[in-house]
């Protein structure tokens, strides 16, 4: 097939949105039959649709390789801007819903896995409640993971958490040009055995220095070593799991102790032997919002934002942060 490149007025008149989400799928998914199952089409269809784009461009925008396919240059350009030309046709389409009653719309959310069993189950009961013909996705991600998933389009809202000093903090040039807001402060909290003469107050963490350690996620496990390098020790990690109930669960067989957001600690009762306590020298942490720019703008998007605000967060022991939305 001999390809003729177009002139550039009727580049602009042949790019269409079905056009771009084919490639954005093909980009996402590696494959054409991957892409088609992802967007309800037969994959003879998908093909056929993919050359027709490229009989227009007069240049292949697909390379075929073992696993699958790979995009060209041109492919790679059209996948770049198909996310932000997506997001706006998809933000047109949610505003119309809005004469209809928000009676339809769907909302992506991203959120940390210790929002999981807490936050996302309310607020999807809540809106739902409120909005029935509203649809939601919900991907379990780590901060990085979600504020690129708002990046990328693949969510439309994301909860996150940043400790102090994080030298890799998602929200600062990672997020660049998204709509970052502090929600909460969510404290942080010691796990160890609840032993003879332990009292109730506060403890120093150099009191804990001898301990072993049991860690979390790669950030969660830097702000701890942080935190005990500025009480004078390094921590002996000796353990490391995401797990809420594998932690207390270690906690309680005496294999270390542990630092906990109380939001995890919130959904997960704590075994016999178990108790909590702050550390002397207060530590938090901070929940945030992420969206693109102007999303709240979009009726369904902008409705369930309403209703994080609205959490009764204290109940998960999570202090608001007063900030207007930008």
């Amino acid at each position: 097939m001999t390809l003729t490149p177009p002139s550039r007025s009727s580049l602009a008149t042949d790019l269409d949105s079905q056009t771009l989400r084919v490639i954005r799928a093909v980009a996402d998914k590696g494959s054409i039959t991957a892409a088609a199952a992802s967007l309800g089409y037969s994959q003879p269809a998908l093909s056929q649709s993919i050359r027709r784009l490229e009989e227009k461009l007069g240049m292949p925008v697909l390379t075929r390789v073992a696993r699958g396919v790979e995009l060209t240059e041109a492919g790679e350009v059209l996948a770049r801007h198909a996310a932000t030309v997506l997001r706006a046709i998809d933000s047109a389409a949610d505003e119309l819903s809005e004469l209809s009653g928000l009676r339809s719309g769907l909302v992506r959310i991203a959120a940390f896995p210790s929002a999981s069993s807490t936050v996302v189950p309310r607020l999807l009961g809540d809106i739902t409640r409120r909005h029935p013909g509203v649809r939601f996705s919900y991907l379990e991600a780590e901060p990085p993971e979600a504020v690129q998933a708002v990046r990328d389009h693949a969510a439309d809202i994301a909860l996150t958490f940043s400790y102090p000093r994080d030298p890799d903090d998602p929200h600062r040039a990672s997020a660049t040009g998204l709509a970052t807001v502090p929600l909460w402060r969510e404290q942080m909290l010691l796990v160890v055995p609840d032993a003879p003469g332990l009292g109730d107050g506060a403890i120093e963490l150099a009191g804990l220095a001898d301990s072993g350690w049991i860690a979390g996620c790669p950030r969660c496990r830097g702000h701890l070593v942080e935190l005990c390098e500025a009480s004078g020790f390094t921590p002996s990690l000796g353990y490391e799991t995401d797990n809420v109930q594998a932690v207390l669960a270690m906690v309680g067989a005496g294999l270390g102790v542990a630092l906990l957001p109380s939001l995890a600690l919130s959904a997960t009762p704590l075994p016999a032997g178990v108790t909590t306590r702050p550390p002397a020298a207060a530590d938090y942490r901070t929940v945030h919002l992420v969206t693109a720019q102007g999303s709240a703008g979009v009726p369904a998007i902008g409705a369930t934002i309403a209703a994080i605000r609205s959490l009764d967060a204290a109940a998960w022991g999570l202090e608001a942060l007063s900030r207007p939305l930008t």
